[in-house]
């Protein structure tokens, strides 16, 4: 199957909510808490169905007015909920400790015990639900959570591989959810050996995947010389894992609440390409903005476009979501 052909895309993840206020605190908090729908993987389902693409979410969430609520979020956007499991009492939560995301603010977790973290292994049938799709993402989100989610996770992609999917995964490292006696390195290599596609970022590629880095690099290092370093991390991932056959990494960096400076960098087996360098000193809400490029990077890939175009897009999409409110994109790029 060829990329452009991949126009049903199916996303597994937990729907989470996040609980946030004005002014990043909860203790008598006068200006009110705001709660958005969210979730990598469902930002991620969002930004691909407002771009137009075909995009079906899988999660696991509890049978209640709260939880259809906020799915109902992804479906007025376009996303299919259909292939999403009722069971359990509780939806995930984090909480956002920084007012809209825009400093280095904590967040902390509320996702034990939720329904999507109880699911294990024969509770999703993989075959019925990845019938009529030929794209399946994921994030090493799912992972971290506990020791039975890596046994789902192998099952889907499992079933993936074998109906012949495409597999993207995005290696979202939170070292707060990686708590239950395992480290990324010993789970995410060999969940990672399925997939044809993978985003994250220099250090997450050492963190999950054992790739080298330089521990010099900080926020004065030029981007000629993170360029370098992306095009050597990208070597060693398509030395180490046969079936990747293209990886894309963000570069983020915030002075202040409200800058954002962005650039993205594309690999192949064949070429390196690097986005142009965005930046803004008007942030709205930083939170999903590294979904929203994992969107982009996924649109492109699927609608065959240039190399060039594909992280051109996937940095646009990226940088653009800094200006929507809440956590679910809008797919501009």
């Amino acid at each position: 199957m060829s990329l452009n052909e991949g126009n049903r895309i199916a996303v597994f993840g937990e729907f989470l909510l996040r609980v946030s206020t004005q002014t990043g605190h909860f203790i008598n908090a006068s200006e009110g808490i705001s709660i958005y729908a969210g979730g990598s993987e469902a930002n991620v389902a969002s930004s691909l169905a407002c771009m137009h693409a075909q995009v079906s979410y899988i999660s696991c969430v509890p049978d209640n007015q709260l939880a259809n609520q906020a799915l109902n979020s992804l479906k007025e956007r376009g996303v299919n909920i259909s292939q999403c499991r009722f069971a359990g009492d509780r939806l995930g939560l984090y909480f956002l400790l920084s007012a809209n995301g825009l400093s280095k603010g904590e967040v902390v977790y509320d996702r034990k015990y939720s329904s999507f973290s109880a699911l294990k292994t024969g509770d999703i049938d993989w075959d019925n639900v990845l019938e009529g799709h030929n794209w399946f993402h994921w994030t090493a989100l799912t992972p971290a959570l506990n020791e039975n989610m890596i046994a789902v996770c192998e099952e889907a992609l499992q079933a993936a591989k074998k109906k012949g999917l495409i597999i993207s995964v995005d290696l979202n490292y939170r070292n707060r959810l990686w708590n239950y006696g395992k480290s990324p390195i010993d789970v995410m290599p060999s969940l990672v050996d399925y997939c044809d596609v993978i985003m994250g970022n220099i250090w997450a590629a050492n963190t999950m995947l054992g790739t080298s880095i330089d521990p010099d690099l900080d926020r004065n290092t030029t981007k000629e010389t993170y360029v370098e370093h992306a095009n050597q991390s990208a070597q060693e991932v398509f030395k180490r894992f046969e079936n990747c056959k293209h990886i894309a990494y963000t570069f983020r960096f915030m002075d202040n609440p409200s800058h954002n400076l962005f650039y993205g960098t594309y690999h192949t087996q064949k070429g390196h390409y690097v986005s142009q360098t965005l930046e803004t000193n008007e942030v709205i809400d930083r939170i999903g903005s590294g979904d929203a490029f994992m969107g982009g990077l996924i649109r492109a890939l699927t609608t065959g476009k240039e190399n060039q175009e594909v992280i051109d897009i996937a940095t646009s999409a990226g940088f653009k979501k800094l200006f929507v409110k809440g956590d679910l994109g809008d797919g501009s790029y």
